[in-house]
């Protein structure tokens, strides 16, 4: 089974991927998804335990599926 802290860091490594292969900044994708540019920072760093409705937002800014997004 993983780690708690495992599936956060490969989680943030997924959003951090999407959003480079966008070309955003994480500022850009804390405006689209209309969360705190910190708090993204905080999710690609394993540092934040995401809820499921920010994981939504989160794919919804990245025009992504929450199943890609999740796709660790």
């Amino acid at each position: 089974m993983t780690s708690k802290k495992e599936i956060l860091i490969k989680f943030g490594e997924r959003v951090r991927k999407i959003r480079r292969e966008k070309g955003l900044s994480q500022e850009e994708l804390s405006f689209k998804a209309d969360l705190h540019r910190t708090y993204i920072g905080m999710i690609e760093r394993a540092e934040k335990n995401i809820t499921l409705l920010n994981i939504e937002k989160i794919a919804n800014a990245l025009e992504v599926s929450v199943s890609e997004l999740l796709r660790v």
